[in-house]
C-alpha cells in the first residue's frame, strides 16, 4: 500500500512501493519518494518487488532470492540522493527549488550520460543553426524559402556539421565579412548579398529578445544597401499603358495591373487572396508582413473587381479559378505585361514581332509607380508609408480614422492625376 511521505520544509525521502498501475500478478516498481515544499516527486529505482517482498517499516527487502543484493543496492541509491540533497542545502539552492526540478537535479547527478545529453540538447537548442532553421519554419511557405536559401548558402560556405556547431557568439564581424566575401563568388549583387546578410541579423534579434544570447556582431559590421534602378513608370508613361490597345489574351492581365494600382500598389498575393468588400473597403493581412490592411475601393477599382468577380463565396476575383497559386499566375501576368507593345507581322507566314513598350515592366511596378506619383504630387512621405504598409503594426497605426482618410485623399489624389489630368 502507498505509505504518505510527510511534506516538510526541507526535501525528506523515503522508500515507496508503487502499487497504483501494477496489474494483478506483476512485481511493483520501488521508487524513492521526495517530499519539498508541499510538493512530492518520484524517482523509480532498477528494483522490482511484489507486495509481500517489501517490510515498508523497515524499508527493506525480504524473502526475496537477491534480498541482500538488493538491499545495498537501494541503501547506496538513497545515500547517494540525500548526499545530493545535503549540498544543495549548504549551498544555498534547495530553497529556490520545486520538488520537480530538485528530482530531476538527482537523476542528473546519478547519471551523468543524462546529463552530458542533456547539456548537449540545450547547447543544440540554442546553438545558431538550430535557431536559424527554427526561425525559418516559424514563417509562412514564401518567406520560408528565402530563410532557407541564406541556411544553404552557410552550409555552402563551411560545411554543415561545422555550420550546427556554432554558437551566436561565433558569429563575428570577421565571420560575415568573410561569408559575404564568399557569397560575392556567386551573387555579384550587393543587395542580393544584403538579403542573406538581413536573414541573419532577424535571427540575432530573436534570440537576444528570447535572452538566448547579448552578443551583436551588427554592432559593427554594417548591412548598407545599394541604390537600384527605380521600378516605375512616369506619369505620362502610365497614361500609355493604361490606354494602350493590347492583344485580347493581354487585357486582364492589363487590367489586374491596373487594379493593383488603384488599391495602392496591393501584392500580387494579397490581390490573388482577397476575400470581400465590405463597408466600400478591403481589409486583409498583408502577406508579406501580416500588417491588417484596409483600402477604400474607389469606383474606378470596383469597376474591375465586377469585371472579374468570382463565381466562389471564398474569392473575391476569378483569378483563382484558373489558377491554384498566386505564383503561377502572377508569372503569367509578367510575361503578358512585358510583351505589350506595338506588334508587327513579317514573312509569308506573317510571323508576329513585339516591340516592348516596358520590357522590364512586372506587377510590382504598380506599388513602386503609386509611390512616386504620390510624392510627385507632394503627398508627405508619412502618408505614403500608411499607405504602404509600413508602419509599426501598433493599434494606432491599424485603427486611427485620421490616418485611413488622410491614405484615401491621397488614393483619389493620384488616380485623378493620372486618369483625369487634376491635380
Amino acid at each position: 500500500m502507498q505509505k504518505c511521505v510527510d511534506f516538510l520544509a526541507m526535501a525528506n525521502t523515503r522508500f515507496y512501493l508503487d502499487e497504483r498501475r501494477t496489474k494483478n500478478g506483476n512485481p511493483c516498481i520501488l521508487k524513492i519518494g521526495l517530499a519539498h515544499k508541499g510538493g512530492s516527486a518520484y524517482i523509480s529505482l532498477d528494483a522490482k518487488l511484489f507486495p509481500h517482498q517489501w517490510d515498508d517499516i523497515k524499508e527493506k527487502v525480504v524473502d526475496h532470492p537477491s534480498e541482500q543484493v538488493l538491499n545495498v543496492y537501494i541503501a547506496g541509491v538513497k545515500q547517494r540522493v540525500d548526499y545530493i540533497i545535503l549540498n544543495l542545502t549548504n549551498e544555498g539552492k534547495l530553497h529556490s527549488m520545486s520538488v520537480t526540478e530538485v528530482k530531476n537535479y538527482i537523476l542528473d547527478q546519478l547519471n551523468p550520460e543524462r546529463l552530458q545529453k542533456k547539456q548537449e540538447e540545450e547547447r543544440v537548442s540554442k546553438s545558431f543553426a538550430f535557431r536559424f532553421v527554427r526561425f525559418a519554419e516559424s514563417k509562412k511557405k514564401s518567406t520560408r524559402s528565402v530563410y532557407m536559401q541564406t541556411y544553404h548558402r552557410m552550409v555552402a560556405y563551411i560545411g554543415e556539421d561545422k555550420l550546427k556547431q556554432l554558437a551566436f557568439e561565433d558569429i563575428t564581424k570577421e565571420w560575415l565579412t568573410s561569408f559575404e566575401q564568399f557569397l560575392a563568388l556567386t551573387a555579384p549583387s550587393k543587395n542580393a548579398r544584403n538579403i542573406h546578410l538581413r536573414n541573419i541579423r532577424s535571427v540575432f534579434n530573436e534570440a537576444i529578445d528570447d535572452e538566448i544570447t547579448t552578443f551583436y556582431p551588427f554592432r559593427r559590421f554594417k548591412i548598407r544597401p545599394v541604390a537600384t534602378r527605380k521600378r516605375s513608370l512616369k506619369v505620362e508613361d502610365l497614361r500609355i499603358l493604361f490606354n494602350y490597345p493590347v492583344e485580347p489574351y493581354a487585357v486582364k492581365h492589363l487590367d489586374m495591373f491596373k487594379l493593383m494600382f488603384f488599391l495602392i500598389g496591393i501584392n500580387g498575393i494579397d490581390l490573388y487572396n482577397l476575400r470581400k468588400i465590405e463597408d466600400g473597403r478591403i481589409t486583409y493581412y498583408r502577406a508579406k508582413t501580416n500588417r491588417l490592411y484596409s483600402i477604400k475601393v474607389e469606383p474606378e477599382a470596383l469597376e474591375i473587381i465586377n469585371k472579374y468577380r468570382s463565381k466562389s463565396k471564398d474569392f473575391l476575383l476569378d483569378i483563382h479559378e484558373s489558377y491554384k497559386r498566386h505564383e503561377d499566375y502572377l508569372k503569367k501576368m509578367n510575361t503578358a505585361l512585358k510583351r505589350i507593345g506595338p506588334v508587327k507581322r513579317k514573312g509569308r507566314g506573317g510571323k508576329k514581332f513585339i516591340e516592348p513598350l516596358f520590357p522590364e515592366l512586372s506587377s510590382y511596378w504598380a506599388r513602386h509607380t503609386w509611390a512616386s506619383i504620390a510624392s510627385s504630387l507632394d503627398i508627405s512621405r508619412d502618408v505614403i508609408a500608411h499607405a504602404l504598409g509600413h508602419g509599426n503594426n501598433t493599434v494606432t497605426d491599424i485603427y486611427i480614422d485620421f490616418d485611413e482618410r488622410k491614405v484615401d485623399e491621397a488614393n483619389r489624389r493620384v488616380i485623378d492625376w493620372v486618369l483625369y489630368g487634376k491635380r
